[in-house]
């Protein structure tokens, strides 16, 4: 009986390989422009119940790449992608329902679907969360929710959500005020090339001493330093 359990294991591990490869191949084929290809592999995998399939499918009929562009029908897939518990489906849905493109548009929906997604720790999902907190977008604004969302986001050196971070320590929104903490996270945004950041952080320096801006400089290093070892995880865990 244990043989033929071991023999039932090792065929389910060759088979998720190869379902994985598969997935790759497509992948690999419609970032070459082989859209024939990637589409006959992600329809094989969606019609096998893959759950990462429908969404990479989901896009290809979201934007175009090699068939028409067909919203509606990108957010079926994404949604079945989201009951598989995907969470690149769910960041996906949840951007067609904030825009209103191939359903109804619901905000309320939209952060719903933003939320299962950053909760799975998808950056992008966070981020968007972030935002929608911050802007008051489909919930009770809230800047406290906003500035851990951005934290999660820029915790895996996210740089949009790095750089609004600095935009809530600037203004002192869900934090305290601090120019110091705005030059700390707009360094370690300008680090990921975002050019906002690098104006902001000029911005900041203006207002700090010279000795300010050299502690501040060794503190942005050393949280980057950090975040590139995974090891920053915020200054709380609320979430």
């Amino acid at each position: 009986m244990k043989h033929i359990l071991k023999i039932i294991t090792i065929c389910l591990a060759f088979t998720s390989c190869l379902v994985k490869a598969d997935l790759q191949q497509a992948i690999d084929a419609a970032n070459e422009g082989d859209f024939e290809t990637a589409l006959f592999h992600f329809n094989y995998l969606v019609e096998n119940n893959y759950g990462p399939a429908m969404y990479h499918l989901g896009q290809m009929h979201e934007f175009g790449y090699g068939l028409p562009r067909n919203p509606k029908k990108a957010a079926e897939l994404y949604a079945k992608g989201v009951k598989l518990g995907e969470a690149d489906a769910m960041f996906a849905l949840a951007t067609l329902y904030q825009d209103g493109k191939g359903v109804k548009k619901d905000l309320q929906k939209a952060v719903s679907l933003y939320e299962s997604s950053a909760k799975k720790g998808l950056a992008a999902a966070q981020f968007n969360l972030g935002v929608m907190y911050a802007n008051g977008t489909g919930v009770i604004q809230d800047f406290y929710a906003a500035k851990d969302w951005y934290t999660k986001a820029a915790a895996q050196n996210y740089a949009a959500a790095q750089f609004n971070l600095a935009l809530l320590y600037f203004e002192g929104q869900g934090v305290d005020k601090s120019i110091e903490m705005s030059f700390i996270w707009n360094t370690v945004a300008e680090f990921n090339g975002h050019k906002d950041a690098s104006h902001s952080r000029k911005l900041d320096e203006r207002k700090m001493s010279p000795s300010q801006v050299k502690e501040a400089s060794e503190k942005a290093n050393e949280l980057y330093q950090k975040i590139l070892a995974g090891k920053y995880y915020g200054d709380d865990r609320r979430i």
